[in-house]
């Protein structure tokens, strides 16, 4: 018998709605990547992108433990001398939550072209309202 080995043509994608309100920021990462590389099929080939498309919602409601909200630190640089900018996570949740549950995701996928494409399948809105209505997107329960 041979090894089974997916590719574009046979890789069946599904729609999937995340609520990111309560949800502490690394345990909902961790699941939305694994979503979008895939890893909950039986068909996961490393090399393929074969994961689903996700969206999630209320991300400005997404919950830090600890001190994390004036400790955690988002840094930003223009590749001109000096030009390094700092910003804790209470000021990018106020100004960008999106952002934050992006870097979030995105950090937690491969860093090559396909991490690249597989992170354009992530869609991130700050309230409940979303233009994805005609995908007939499925409510994915996070665990735990």
């Amino acid at each position: 018998m041979k090894t089974y080995m997916a590719n574009n043509q046979t890789v069946e994608r599904k729609w999937f709605v995340v609520d990111a309100k309560g949800q502490r920021l690394g345990r909902l990462s961790t699941e939305v990547a694994a979503l979008l590389r895939g890893k909950h099929k039986p068909t996961f080939t490393p090399h393929v992108d074969g994961g689903d498309y996700v969206i999630i919602i209320n991300a400005k409601d997404i919950e830090l433990t600890g001190k994390k909200w004036q400790q955690k630190k988002y840094y930003t640089h223009s590749q001109y001398p000096g030009a390094l900018k700092e910003t804790s996570a209470a000021v990018m949740n106020e100004k960008h939550p999106c952002r934050m549950v992006e870097l979030a995701v995105k950090g937690m996928l491969p860093k090559n072209k396909l991490g690249r494409q597989i992170g354009k399948k992530l869609f991130v809105y700050e309230t409940s309202e979303h233009p994805h209505q005609a995908q007939g997107p499925e409510v994915f329960e996070l665990k735990g």
